[in-house]
């Protein structure tokens, strides 16, 4: 029975892991306990988590195995240089120490991160590295309901790669094929979030969100998608790409692109954060996401060939692109498309754990089922009644206690029915970046103003932001066009024309905010522009509880639809303690929150005229 460690951390969405004999016992972002969003800090937290709910300690484990192979990205630093010199000479003098000093040596920095964690004999500790992608492929494979699959990983870059195509055995994964720094869809993706004003690396959801803003038939498109092509990016068939550097800075400087070249490329400045975001903004955010879209159909048609797999398992930052997966979904490519819910880097500290216990130590793979290895997602912490009860008395909360689920479930489900919005925190944590069910904040997608009212006034984010729906698994297509199952929330679907409300003759020459706020569905607050929706499918045997609720808001609405959001403000991480959850709750213009069978309404609290403690709690952006 090997235990594995898995660790993510110095870059960004640090995150650790623990698999047992091939079983996933724990995972967790490191940002969920420090409160800092997709902090690259040691994940000591995390690290400390997984073991206690492991019962492990240190000197238990087997192994310990980062995600990464820095010796081989420090290679490529170097040669990266060294092939632009004289170019990116300040990047160099600014990196260069840091690596010397730091990255080179860090093996000893996890194992004095790990003493932090407990002591042990560092002299025993077994500590390997990954390949970067491997512990993607990993990730995606050795989780999946599939004995042979495709795995196609894509993200900004690993040591070198920055896509592989590979073929999953058993308990074996062979490369097939793969592209390599400077040439990257993740970072070219990146480039395009920079210019439009996001945060590389943190704000590429954004940029897909806005893409349905954007109008495919407006000349300005596509002139944009034809500039891109032509200048940027060269898209080979089998969909490896070549980017043209003279427009890009990411390999030696200190930015993601040429200012100077994209301003006149596309003829307009670099919006800076904050700024008003313009039908421009939008037509060229539509135009990256088309050309990405493309090239990952073309990766995915070539993992087909290559392959012959019937199956096709994803992961990288850019596998998080749902749209891509739902325009890949609609190819019928694949008999079934998995992708890793934790599909980022803080998934492949779980991946590098994999890859140790079934390619390092060669153990056998076992399949239940149809169904996947990840436990829906739920990985993180459990609080029990014990320490609510604890929270409530520490904090002054007030709560009534209802311990009949199913009374519990009818009376929520009427508060949301009637324009209530509820946070909703239930048993373990989901690990990656949806919330699914127990970390979540929740509300009628019915009301027309519920969009408005949870981006301003709850989310406090950017207006433009879309919603998504939980749904039930039974019944679902009724609402909405899905052929797989999606209980990650990692597939774009459309909405059924039953749900659909017609557009006025101007829709397509409207404003951006006139059409963000025209109503296009009797579910209007999960409906994008586009009629898309990023839809979870909530099953019985997964969720019983978030299904019992939703089966309650069936009753009451006619649909069994809610708004699932992440139970988080911009800028924090989601909640993971119940402590979080009610500062959150205090601090936002929530109706009601739920943690466990604890009911708090903002009436009954003490503290609530007093907002000024909890807005204490919080480091908004």
């Amino acid at each position: 029975m090997k235990k594995i460690l898995g660790i993510s951390a110095f870059y960004h969405d640090a995150a650790a892991a623990i698999v047992v004999d091939g079983d996933i016992i724990a995972a967790a972002q490191e940002e969920r306990f420090t409160r800092k969003k997709h902090t690259a800090e040691f994940p000591v937290h995390a690290i400390t988590f997984c073991l206690e709910e492991a019962g492990l300690t240190i000197e238990q484990l087997d192994a310990v195995v980062f995600y990464d192979k820095p010796l081989l990205t420090f290679e490529r630093l170097l040669e990266t240089y060294y092939a632009f010199a004289p170019k990116g000479l300040i990047s160099f003098i600014k990196s260069i120490p840091i690596w010397l000093r730091e990255k080179l040596f860090l093996k000893k920095m996890i194992r004095d991160g790990l003493k932090e964690v407990g002591t042990y004999d560092p002299k025993k500790l077994n500590l390997l590295f990954t390949e970067h992608h491997l512990s993607h492929a990993a990730s995606a494979f050795f989780t999946s309901p599939f004995e042979k699959a495709a795995i196609l990983t894509i993200d900004g870059v690993g040591e070198w790669a920055t896509a592989t195509i590979s073929e999953g055995n058993n308990n074996t994964i062979t490369v097939k094929e793969e592209m390599n720094f400077p040439h990257s869809v993740g970072l070219l993706y990146s480039a395009f979030t920079y210019f439009l004003g996001f945060a590389v690396n943190s704000g590429e959801y954004k940029l897909m969100g806005l893409t349905p803003y954007g109008n495919l038939n407006d000349e300005e498109t596509q002139r944009f998608i034809k500039k891109i092509k032509s200048t940027l990016v060269s898209i080979k068939e089998d969909g490896s790409i070549w980017l043209d550097q003279s427009y890009f800075k990411y390999a030696t400087g200190l930015r993601m692109v040429n200012d100077a070249k994209w301003e006149q490329l596309f003829g307009f400045k670099r919006r800076v954060p904050e700024a008003e975001i313009t039908q421009q903004h939008a037509n060229l955010a539509l135009a990256i996401q088309i050309i990405t879209e493309d090239i990952v159909l073309k990766m995915a048609s070539h993992a087909k060939k290559i392959t012959n797999a019937d199956y096709l398992c994803m992961a990288g930052g850019v596998a998080l692109n749902c749209v891509a997966n739902g325009k890949l979904i609609e190819k019928n490519l694949f008999k079934e498309i998995y992708v890793q819910p934790a599909a980022g880097d803080a998934g492949a500290s779980l991946g590098a754990a994999l890859a140790v216990h079934y390619i390092y130590f060669n153990k056998e793979r076992k399949i239940a089922g149809n169904k996947d290895a990840m436990k829906n997602a739920f990985l993180g912490p459990y609080f029990s009644e014990k320490e609510i009860l604890s929270t409530n008395r520490e904090l002054g909360a007030v709560a009534i206690q209802v311990d009949d689920t199913a009374a519990l479930s009818e009376s929520i489900a009427k508060k949301i029915a009637n324009g209530g919005i509820v946070g909703w925190f239930q048993d373990r944590m989901e690990f990656g970046p949806r919330a699914l069910g127990n970390r979540s904040i929740l509300a009628d997608p019915s009301h027309p103003e519920m969009q408005k009212k949870l981006n301003l006034h709850i989310k406090y984010r950017e207006g433009f932001r879309p919603f998504a729906p939980s749904v039930l698994a039974e019944g679902a297509e009724k609402i909405f066009n899905l052929k797989n199952t999606s209980p990650y929330m990692t597939f774009v679907t459309s909405i059924n024309k039953e749900s659909r409300k017609e557009l006025p003759s101007n829709y397509h020459t409207m404003s951006f905010t006139e059409k963000l706020y025209c109503e296009r569905s009797d579910l209007q607050a999960i409906t994008h522009l586009d009629f898309s929706a990023r839809v979870q499918t909530v099953h019985k045997e997964s969720n019983p509880k978030y299904w019992q609720l939703l089966q309650a808001i069936k009753k009451e609405t006619g649909k069994g639809v809610v708004i699932n959001t992440s139970f988080n403000v911009r800028g924090e991480p989601i909640v993971c303690t119940p402590t979080d959850a009610y500062a959150c709750f205090m601090n936002t213009e929530m109706d009601y929150l739920v943690i466990d069978n604890f009911v708090y309404t903002k009436t009954d609290q003490k503290d609530w005229q007093n907002r000024e403690k909890w807005k204490q709690t919080f480091t908004q952006d």
